[in-house]
């Protein structure tokens, strides 16, 4: 895949380049997106070789696991086993913002993006154009 390099500012999110981006994504495809804190390397997390794509593209040991990124809470039930009730408070305080939270993962996680492990940690970021992104993949 060949790289494509769009810029944007997160005053003005372009909705070609979002959608670009989540199609990329949908396709096993890596997307670099700002955060609120860096700037990430994304991939479909409920796909194992995009998974092992962005191990070997960042060069990081994948014992290492990655993050998820979902756009709402309401995506927790899907991806984990159960979402602690104290959690929830957490969540409505903290999310979207840089918080990652650490849960059961749901069969749905592939090990390659857990490291095997059987937990998943997950994250809304308040990035606007994060934001947008993972409300459209």
């Amino acid at each position: 895949m060949r790289t494509i390099i769009e810029k944007m500012d997160e005053n003005r999110i372009e909705e070609y380049v979002i959608a670009r981006a989540g199609e990329i994504l949908k396709q096993g495809g890596l997307v670099a997106f700002p955060t609120e804190t860096v700037y990430g390397l994304g991939a479909n997390a409920l796909d194992e070789k995009a998974a092992e794509r962005t191990y070997a593209a960042k060069g990081r040991p994948s014992d290492n696991p990655l993050i998820v990124h979902i756009a709402d809470a309401d995506a927790l039930e899907a991806i984990v086993k159960n979402v602690p009730e104290k959690a929830y408070a957490v969540i409505e305080k903290f999310w979207p913002g840089p918080l990652t939270i650490i849960m059961k993962k749901g069969a749905v996680i592939p090990d390659e993006v857990s490291a095997g492990l059987d937990t998943v940690a997950i994250r809304i970021p308040s990035h606007p154009a994060a934001h947008r992104l993972l409300q459209y993949s």
